[in-house]
């Protein structure tokens, strides 16, 4: 939370004073009047006190993921909308608009980068940890989609053939994906050979 105590002839003008060094917009912050400007007395001789009053602003991971895709996407001449919603812990940025290949990239590596751009980015404005998840028009949806269908397929030929097979690397959300769609086959066991970034999952026969 950012706060700025700020005083003003007046409550308006200190709550001004307040939102111009937090630089936020004034539907975004919560103001508290700590005192009251006095009263002019006799003959304007006395009642000299300022207004005084705290302005304070919860930052929104959110919202300040979103700024960020915005200025890349500016940046990189890509015409771009965000929604912001959150589901638990996490809060979702979905990315729609015209010609948004360049921001997936082969196998979602760009998309993953902006991800992990997004989430640093969030982190250097914030006393806590959030996490960021970035999508662009639901790919990452349905690149799960086919990778069950994948690991599903895949699986049947291991149990006709008894050969495993192991498949291209993968990030660790991608092999935890296929990690899981396999998890409750009985004859089926995987898990994650080599190192990132070249780590890849392992799909073979239960050792009886």
């Amino acid at each position: 939370m950012r706060i700025a105590e700020k005083t003003g002839k007046t409550v308006e003008e200190a709550i001004n004073a307040g939102i111009m060094e937090l630089a936020v917009d004034r539907d975004r912050v919560k103001v508290e009047v700590l005192e009251e400007p006095a009263k002019k007395g006799f003959f304007g001789l006395f009642g000299t006190r300022l207004a005084r009053v705290r302005v304070s602003y919860e930052e929104n991971p959110g919202m300040l993921a979103a700024d960020f895709i915005k200025k890349v996407c500016q940046a990189i001449k890509v015409n771009a909308d965000t929604q912001v919603s959150k589901d638990g812990e996490h809060w979702h940025i979905d990315i729609t608009g015209p010609e948004l290949g360049i921001l997936i990239g082969r196998r979602g590596d760009t998309l993953d980068a902006l991800q992990y751009l997004t989430n640093l980015a969030v982190a250097k404005q914030l006393s806590e940890r959030v996490r960021i998840i970035v999508d662009v028009e639901g790919y990452r949806l349905r690149r799960e989609e086919t990778l069950v269908r994948l690991a599903k397929r895949l699986s049947e030929k291991v149990k006709r053939t008894g050969t495993r097979i192991v498949l291209e690397p993968m990030n660790p959300h991608e092999r935890r994906i296929i990690h899981t769609s396999l998890q409750e086959e009985a004859r089926i066991s995987t898990f994650s050979e080599g190192d990132d970034p070249n780590r890849r999952v392992v799909i073979s026969l239960k050792r009886s």
